[in-house]
């Protein structure tokens, strides 16, 4: 008897390292996790996670003054005196309270109003109280301070451009506040510029006064913010246009979409995004809930003023690099209004919450724009990010809620964007359009999340109960465990039975399981193919199907929907089952290494 052993249903996947092919357009999540891992190389030096205090009470409001005139003049320091008057409201009962303030950049001079003393040790600034407080007193402390003459890596100014730029702990460095993303606040700035700068910031604009020389910029942020978010873009000679964007809830209410920009940009790419925002907003509006914010926009950053790559969504007031307009970047920062500023995250170890999401909704702007094969190239194209440059850890750690990670882990393309990303094209999978979309908007709208803050156990929580379904095994197994399943398929054909014997086997070890909900395509000697959809509970599962036409092949996943794995499907005629292990053996063999692709060509199911 001969042995026939077919492989069908695969794709090679070449792989390689995260080289941005030029073929196609770079996606936002390149552009943003690029910004992330150049810029932080020298904020993230003095790290000041393990150090951060104990939180006693909460920040209600930072009501900021800022001298900025002369970072705008030639030439172009970096120092500027400002105040900083904090409305906190007590937590637990104390007489002192500790906020982030680096002294790499920071001269704190003095502090008033309940402020009495104060010490500035590493980054942490201890100011005592006029008396010992109780819970749920609202408490106010002034303080005076100065920005030193320093390249930080949080606040630029330099040809008559001042910026800020934070992410994930680089407000400390402009201000004194307590920057950790879980103690939102509003915001009250006013800063002081030459009346020949456009200055933006987070929230609305209430009034600018101009005197003799000066402008006096008041921006005010009834929403609040995480000090990630916290922002200040200026620049002299600033472009401004502005678009309206009306409510559904309220057309009368026509909110004010901003666009700063830099002469000498393209004027086709800004006003190709002026045209797309519109619709943008109204596509996010209808899947997240309605815009959340009183106004919202974007800020180029002029050329050569240090801002160089990509974007940053702060809240309200996007940062784009020096002619930004592209429409992936776009919709991935502008997303983040959502995911990231209006729900941010709890701890540092819910950040795929912000970029996973952004990431995935580059996918769905794709799909509204041009179809569903636009967002499924979208998704595969992340997946083979993952694929080919999996450095081996899960989505979500929470010893990074206690410690911040280096920026290269936390925002590692591979895991944070890609991964994240595709984990939601999978739940969609799971759980059916219909079903998917009303809990991702009932996430988002939750009054619990919406405009306050989420951790990755509240968004599989909500998830579930909307879904009416514990999702827990799914998120386990793709957001707290590392790597994808590995498939080493085998089936059989009984022709005279008109029976497929079908064996689904994963052979990864780290996890050793993912359960999944699993499609197989049947195509038979006449008539049209049949898909079957079976749960995969076990390393090793068998199954069984019988049909009333003659089959001749079947595919694993014919539509790639568990796009996070690599697999094999081996049809077996006549074989041993010493020699179907052999065959195993061989190609485990012929393809080792399945959880790092660098140095390797995969075969992938249904690709």
């Amino acid at each position: 008897m001969t042995n026939k052993i077919v492989l069908v249903g695969f794709a090679v996947l070449l792989s390689g390292s995260l080289s941005i092919s030029q073929e196609r357009p770079l996606k936002g999540a390149e552009y943003c996790s690029s910004k992330r891992l150049k810029q932080f190389e020298m904020l993230m030096k003095e790290s000041a996670s393990p150090n951060s205090p104990h939180h006693s009470f909460d920040v209600l409001n930072y009501a900021l003054y800022l001298n900025i005139y002369n970072n705008f003049l030639p030439p172009y320091p970096k120092s500027f005196t400002a105040t900083n008057t904090i409305t906190f409201r007590v937590d637990s009962t104390l007489n002192s309270i500790q906020l982030n303030a680096s002294p790499f950049s920071l001269v704190i001079d003095s502090v008033a109003l309940a402020g009495k003393t104060l010490s500035l040790s590493s980054d942490i600034l201890t100011i005592g109280l006029d008396t010992t407080y109780k819970p749920n007193d609202t408490v106010r402390v002034k303080i005076y301070y100065r920005h030193k003459d320093i390249a930080d890596g949080a606040f630029y100014a330099s040809g008559g451009m001042v910026f800020t730029d934070c992410e994930p702990e680089g407000a400390r460095r402009w201000f004194p506040c307590w920057d950790r993303p879980s103690d939102k606040a509003t915001l009250d700035l006013t800063a002081k510029a030459p009346a020949s700068v456009k200055l933006g910031s987070n929230g609305k604009l209430v009034d600018s006064l101009r005197a003799d020389t000066s402008c006096y910029y008041h921006w005010v942020s009834r929403d609040p913010i995480a000090t990630y978010l916290m922002v200040i873009s200026a620049k002299v000679g600033y472009n401004l246009d502005i678009v309206y964007w009306p409510r559904p809830s309220n057309p009368s209410d026509s909110i004010p979409i901003v666009f700063y920009w830099n002469t000498g940009e393209s004027i086709v790419s800004l006003n190709n995004i002026k045209t797309k925002i519109l619709p943008m907003t109204s596509r996010y509006s209808a899947l997240f809930g309605e815009h959340p914010f009183e106004k919202n926009g974007f800020a180029t950053m002029a050329s050569g003023s240090g801002f160089n790559w990509g974007g940053m969504e702060n809240q309200t007031l996007t940062s784009l690099q020096y002619n930004g307009w592209n429409e992936n970047l776009v919709s991935h920062e502008f997303a983040h209004q959502w995911f990231g500023d209006m729900i941010s995250p709890g701890t540092w170890a819910d950040v795929w919450l912000n970029e996973g999401f952004a990431t995935y909704c580059e996918a769905l702007w794709f799909e509204y724009t041009s179809g569903y094969a636009s967002y499924k190239s979208d998704i595969n194209n992340d997946a083979g990010g993952y694929l080919g440059n999996n450095p081996g850890w899960p989505i979500y750690d929470p010893q990074w809620a206690v410690t911040t990670p280096s920026i290269n882990t936390m925002f590692n393309t591979a895991i944070t964007y890609y991964k994240g990303a595709c984990v939601l094209h999978m739940l969609r999978y799971v759980l059916g359009d219909s079903l998917f979309f009303a809990s991702i908007k009932g996430y988002a709208t939750d009054s619990n999340f919406r405009l306050q803050n989420s951790v990755t156990d509240d968004f599989i929580q909500k998830i579930s109960t909307v879904s009416g379904q514990n999702l827990s095994w799914f998120f386990d197994e793709w957001l707290k465990k590392p790597n994808h399943p590995v498939y080493q398929n085998t089936y059989s054909i009984d022709t005279s039975a008109k029976k497929v014997n079908f064996t689904i086997q994963q052979t990864q070890k780290s996890p050793p399981l993912f359960t999944m909900p699993v499609e197989i395509r049947f195509t038979f000697v006449n008539g049209p193919d049949t898909t079957v959809r079976v749960m995969n509970t076990a390393i090793s599962q068998q199954y069984s199907f019988t049909f009333t036409r003659t089959p001749t092949a079947a595919v694993f996943d014919p539509n790639n929907n568990i796009v996070l794995k690599v697999a094999t499907t081996v049809e077996v005629t006549g074989i041993r089952r010493e020699d179907l292990a052999a065959v195993r053996f061989e190609l485990e063999q012929n393809y080792p290494n399945p959880f790092n692709l660098k140095n390797s060509s995969m075969l992938v199911s249904g690709s």
